[in-house]
């Protein structure tokens, strides 16, 4: 069976892949901090400009698309547009391990400082965790209809070492949906346009001493609640033995607390932190990349098979989880998913009889099965987080979860966690899965296919230029003519997810027994073909192969 984290086309994996970082593939971590400091990003180039994806904007100083002008040139426009939307409660910011981190939070908190917004710090420079950021911002909003807080996150989330990132999450505590996210980057390349005229800053030492500066011990709040998610105390009686490496990330500090606070059997195999990531082995494409649900990347982790009940770790800023079960290894992310849609859905008596399970349009079809036999609705939205954010504060939606290893989930009692995806309870939880069903998570996956059906799973990438890639990213379902797809009659062609009628950015094509779905890359000159069947490996390749045909045709390829 293929697996979601195999690589998009094996031919192109890497040599490497999967073996220790060798001094060749290791960033110049002197050269890319000073990249940070001294380039300028020249915003009539494409790629030097401010660009929100679906998680901030991300980059490179070696490539001048993430230095200094970049993050002061956002963190202005964030501080317009919380004065424009009358967020005047306390924003709290985060950072991850990555090399760029530390400045950009510097640089960032200069211009914090300046405009007098009110900025809540990790207490003793202690890394912080994208959820943990979420977590803050909602525990301080709950009950509250002014002073509202809000959040940045600096991080690139499992990119390579040599990548910078910075998010922005609002008072709902998830990541700024494209209304906000447009605004902040207009703002923002009109500044670094206009030679960074109209930012507001002061030193970096007047900042940290600034009365509108404080720090909070955001992992004891943190630890401290995390027994309203998970259930760690059927954990500890069972006396589960689990294994976790941070993979030097964010949270690399958060799992001896977890242990100690929970009386947990939990060992930490690394504590190391080092802005090189050599201690990863190398992703498929020959780059370190701290991403979980990479059978490359994750070697190590994969090494912990058989020492413990079960094994997990988390990319660098905990947001992402990678489950290792004794029976199966490193488990593929919609496999995990679906046990704990499967777990939560018939172990939370307090949640909603009426609250939804929620994937994104490229998650497994076995999901859309778990759901029907739990008797819950299916909220299928497009790629992106933002789209759970409104079902998690109300409680409407009990679990979002996306293909990439991304999820949260309500409090025991129903009620909101984060609205930001957290690796650390969908660890955590894979632990409580263990203890209540007396069999590992890979185990777990087994006997839902036995039931449901056991799917197969892969991704292609398609060659595609700017134009086509344009095209399929507004494709319409009367645009792809044919009516067969391995097979099978064509049962649906979806443009717009179900879950909310957003567009999905490019196409979906379902029939009984197989689905795909493509979407234009933003960086390269393919579109990425992502497919399902229910019949096997044969089956999956008539599915991948029809699936091409269908868009190559539409697209005039």
């Amino acid at each position: 069976m293929s697996t979601a984290a195999a690589a998009p086309g094996e031919s192109r994996v890497s040599p490497l892949a999967g073996k220790p970082a060798p001094a060749s593939v290791l960033t110049d971590i002197p050269r890319l901090l000073a990249a940070y400091a001294s380039e300028r990003p020249d915003p009539t180039v494409r790629a030097e400009r401010v660009t929100f994806g679906t998680s901030g904007h991300r980059g490179t100083s070696l490539e001048r698309s993430f230095n200094e002008w970049h993050v002061l040139a956002i963190t202005q426009a964030i501080c317009e547009y919380r004065a424009g939307a009358g967020i005047t409660g306390p924003l709290f910011i985060g950072i991850d391990t990555h090399a760029l981190s530390q400045p950009a939070f510097e640089s960032a908190l200069e211009v914090l400082a300046a405009n007098g917004v009110e900025t809540v710090v990790s207490a003793g420079g202690e890394f912080t965790p994208t959820p943990v950021i979420s977590h803050a911002i909602l525990g301080w909003n709950k009950g509250r209809s002014s002073a509202l807080a809000d959040g940045i996150v600096v991080t690139p989330s499992h990119n390579p070492p040599d990548n910078g990132g910075f998010k922005y999450n609002p008072p709902n505590g998830g990541p700024a949906d494209s209304n906000v996210t447009g605004g902040i980057e207009a703002r923002a390349n009109a500044l670094i346009e206009a030679g960074l005229a109209g930012v507001r800053r002061v030193p970096f030492g007047q900042a940290r001493r600034a009365a509108t500066t404080r720090e909070r011990d955001y992992m004891t709040d943190y630890v401290a609640d995390l027994g309203h998610v998970v259930d760690l105390e059927s954990v500890r009686a069972a006396g589960i033995r689990m294994g976790v490496d941070p993979l030097g990330g964010a949270g690399v500090h958060y799992w001896a607390r977890i242990a100690e606070h929970y009386r947990l059997d939990l060992t930490v195999v690394s504590e190391q932190v080092d802005p090189t990531f050599l201690f990863m082995t190398v992703d498929w494409d020959g780059r370190i990349r701290m991403d979980p649900s990479s059978r490359w990347a994750m070697q190590r982790l994969i090494a912990l098979k058989d020492r413990y009940d079960v094994a997990f770790g988390c990319d660098t800023d905990h947001d992402r989880h990678g489950i290792v079960a004794p029976s199966v290894g490193l488990m593929p992310a919609n496999h995990f998913l679906s046990v704990s849609i499967d777990h939560l859905f018939r172990n939370r008596p307090a949640w909603r009889a009426d609250a939804a399970v929620g994937k994104t349009v490229v998650s497994s079809a076995l999901i859309d099965r778990l759901a029907k036999s739990l008797g819950r609705r299916l909220y299928e939205v497009p790629v992106g987080f933002k789209w759970f954010v409104d079902g998690l504060l109300d409680g409407s939606l009990g679990f979002g979860g996306e293909e990439s290893a991304g999820a949260t989930f309500l409090r025991r009692d129903g009620t909101v966690w984060t609205t930001d995806k957290d690796g650390i309870v969908a660890a955590l939880l894979a632990a409580e899965v263990t203890a209540r069903s007396g069999r590992d998570p890979g185990e777990c996956y087994r006997a839902l296919t036995e039931v449901l059906g056991a799917p197969s799973t892969d991704r292609r990438d398609a060659p595609a230029n700017a134009e086509q890639r344009a095209r399929l990213a507004k494709l319409t379902a009367r645009e792809v003519t044919g009516t067969q797809l391995a097979g099978e009659s064509i049962a649906s062609i979806v443009e717009r997810a179900p879950g909310n009628g957003a567009a999905i950015g490019g196409i979906k094509v379902v029939a009984a027994s197989g689905w795909f779905a493509a979407r234009p890359s933003g960086t390269e000159a393919i579109y990425k073909l992502y497919a399902e069947s229910f019949k096997g490996e044969e089956h999956l390749k008539l599915v991948l192969d029809d699936g091409q045909k269908l868009v190559d045709s539409a697209l005039g390829a």
